[in-house]
């Protein structure tokens, strides 16, 4: 029997501090001298040796069948240039796989970045350049212990594809 995977399209919104919420935060630029507060990214980093590295990733598209999550540390990302990119997620939850109704992609200009809470499903970065750079905050280790991915390719017979 030949397996039918469905291509379900994901719009694509604009970012804002309140829509981004459930997922994490959406941080803009400040006026050098401001104090810390809650506009700054909330980060959990207690768990393990805190790593921040540009990487840089090629063609990647709009079509994700996986997405994943990390239980150990919030994540920052942002992309390098100012260049635009998109990012779909689900909020975190206690289930071993993530809430399909709740899954957004969002558009993410060049001049903010994203901090995803602990345990925030996301696929991404993608973006329609050639090539992007990112900054990546995270932990050490995360790609190595801190990695679930949910496959919706296997699991449900889903491709997702971000559309404009």
């Amino acid at each position: 029997m030949t397996k039918v995977t469905t291509v379900q399209s994901l719009p694509l919104i604009d970012i804002t501090t309140e829509n981004f919420k459930p997922y994490g935060q959406l941080i803009t630029p400040s006026e050098d001298g401001n104090v810390y507060d809650e506009t700054d990214a909330q980060l959990d980093l207690d768990n393990g040796v805190p790593r921040f590295y540009i990487m840089r990733l090629k063609e990647r598209g709009r079509q994700f069948h996986r997405i994943t999550r990390h239980q150990q540390c919030t994540q920052c990302l942002g992309s390098l240039e100012g260049k635009q990119w998109f990012i779909a997620v689900a909020p975190p939850n206690s289930e071993n796989y993530p809430n399909i109704e709740k899954l957004q992609a969002f558009k993410i200009p060049g001049n903010c970045f994203i901090k995803l809470e602990v345990g925030t499903w996301h696929a991404g970065p993608y973006f329609d350049h050639d090539s992007v750079d990112f900054y990546n905050l995270e932990l050490s280790d995360t790609n190595v212990v801190d990695h679930f991915t949910y496959n919706f390719s296997e699991q449900d017979n889903l491709t997702f594809e971000i559309a404009s």
